[in-house]
């Protein structure tokens, strides 16, 4: 079984900076790991250019990955944090144990 890393990034709109901070530690991760999904990373950029913001979490396979991100529960966590954040990206990628975006 090879385990599968799911690679997010993201911008915080402007002036939900706080309501997006709550709601990713509050919500977001939490039930991201309900779903079945292990948070692995978050990384937040300071200076430069590139997302705001990098997130990753794995599963044990394809099959899962496939599962979490097919269900409703996804697609409500999905849609809540477009409310937060612009330009969400994402990729599935076997999973190495080490930084990868």
């Amino acid at each position: 079984m090879a385990r599968m890393k799911l690679l997010m990034s993201w911008d915080i709109r402007p002036g939900k900076e706080t309501a997006y901070l709550d709601f990713i530690t509050s919500e977001f991760a939490p039930r991201l790991i309900e779903l079945g999904l292990e948070p692995t990373d978050g990384w937040y950029t300071v200076y430069g250019n590139g997302p705001q913001v990098l997130m990753g979490g794995i599963t044990d396979d394809m099959e899962t990955m496939r599962e979490i991100l097919s269900s409703d529960e996804w697609q409500e966590l999905y849609e809540k944090l477009m409310e937060y954040v612009t330009n969400f990206s994402y990729k599935i990628v076997p999973a190495t144990g080490r930084f990868q975006f």
